[in-house]
This record gives C-alpha cells, sequence and structure tokens, in this order.
C-alpha cells in the first residue's frame, strides 16, 4: 500500500486527506444520529406525565432541554405552556430549526468530498499522462520505464478518488435520509405536545371564565304582573 502511494504522486496527499476526514465525519454521524440518542422512545409519555400531574417546572424544562434534540423541541412548548396554541408552535418552529441545523452538521462535507474525490483522481491521472509526454519529450524515445510511471500514477489516483467518492456518497445519502426520518418522528411528536398543552389551556380558559348569573321570579310575582 504504501508503494501504490508513492507510485501515485502528490495527488495521493489530497485524497488521503478526504478519506481521514470523511471517515471522521461517519464515525461521528453515526454516533449522533442515534434513534435512542435523538428521539428516546418514552420521553413524550413522560413529559405527558409531568403535564397531567401539574408538574412543570424550570428545571424539569432545563432537564428535558439538555437530555436530547427531541427533548429541545418539547422543552421550547412546554417553556410556552400557557400561551396560545400558535405561540407554543412559533417557539417550537424556531427551536426544531435549529435542532434540524445540527442533525445536518458535516454533511454537506461529507458531500463534498464525494464530489472531488473523483476530480483529484482524474487531476491524478492528468498528470500521470503529462508525465508520460514529458519522459518521452525528454528521452526523445517510447520505453517501458516512461509510459509506465506515468500510467501507473494514472491508475492509481483514479481508482484511489472512486474508492473514497463510492462509500462517502453513499453514506451521505444514508444520512441525509436518516436524518428527514427523525425529523419527521420530532414533528409529530411536537404536534402531540402542542395539541395537548392547547387543549388544556383551552379549557383552563373556559373553567376561568365567569358565568352568568340567571335570576328566576318567583310564582307570586308572576302572577301579581298577570292581574297588573
Amino acid at each position: 500500500m504504501i508503494e501504490l502511494f508513492r507510485e501515485g504522486g502528490w495527488i495521493m496527499w489530497p485524497i488521503l486527506l478526504c478519506s481521514v476526514v470523511a471517515l471522521g465525519i461517519v464515525l461521528e454521524r453515526l454516533w449522533v444520529l442515534r434513534v435512542s440518542r435523538v428521539c428516546p422512545e418514552h420521553l413524550l409519555a413522560e413529559v405527558w406525565l409531568w403535564v397531567k400531574a401539574g408538574k412543570i417546572d424550570e428545571k424539569k424544562v432545563e432537564a428535558l432541554r439538555r437530555s436530547s434534540p427531541l427533548g429541545q423541541v418539547l422543552a421550547a412548548g412546554l417553556s410556552r405552556h400557557e400561551a396560545s396554541r400558535d405561540l407554543m408552535k412559533e417557539a417550537v418552529e424556531d427551536t426544531g430549526r435549529h435542532v434540524v441545523h445540527e442533525l445536518g452538521r458535516h454533511l454537506n462535507t461529507l458531500g463534498t468530498i464525494a464530489a472531488i474525490s473523483p476530480l483529484l483522481g482524474l487531476l491524478g491521472s492528468v498528470l500521470g499522462i503529462m508525465r508520460v509526454f514529458s519522459g518521452i519529450s525528454a528521452t526523445g524515445a517510447i520505453t517501458s520505464q516512461v509510459l509506465s510511471g506515468g500510467i501507473a500514477e494514472a491508475l492509481i489516483t483514479t481508482a484511489a478518488g472512486i474508492m473514497i467518492a463510492v462509500p462517502s456518497l453513499i453514506l451521505y445519502r444514508y444520512f441525509r435520509g436518516k436524518v428527514d426520518d427523525l425529523v419527521v418522528r420530532m414533528e409529530a411528536d411536537a404536534i402531540r405536545l402542542i395539541e395537548t398543552l392547547g387543549k388544556l389551556h383551552a379549557e383552563g380558559k373556559e373553567a376561568a371564565r365567569p358565568r352568568k348569573k340567571t335570576t328566576r321570579s318567583s310564582p307570586a310575582a308572576k302572577k301579581g304582573r298577570r292581574v297588573a
């Protein structure tokens, strides 16, 4: 492998750098985008128990916000649980945009690596062919040594670029799909929470609204009105 790396020329160094960066991004995203970390299974049920018991306070909201990306979204709705449904929805949407941005972090870099790796390999091919023609012009004859060196550089760099680009592109698409799936799950849980809190808020307003007193006239008063 070291010998092949040397035969590929200096263009192998940026290709190697792309492979190291891509590997780091893949390992980091595999750890960060776990479903158990982003959308814990029983988190919404736990929050619902807090709402029913009336145990919503700043400490629990802050702990919920730090627990997971889904916790951040739900905490945004809980922090506005006394407000109207529109205000809760606005707070959840603002927080959701930041969460989605964090989930997609470094994926553009991975996509860029998938796009430029074949181009780096192609550049290595061009440099290898240029090396062949340069050797021919210098010696004035076509020798196997000149041809083998330039062609080896061209083939090695092209193969290395493709070997980095293919898995990078596959994993980039995979992570994009996974982020979309996680966002759909968070949206569904957030909508359930907003609907529940909105109903509770409306019921609280209805209960707090003063009722009109209805006065009933006595039968004697009604009889007096008829006589009059």
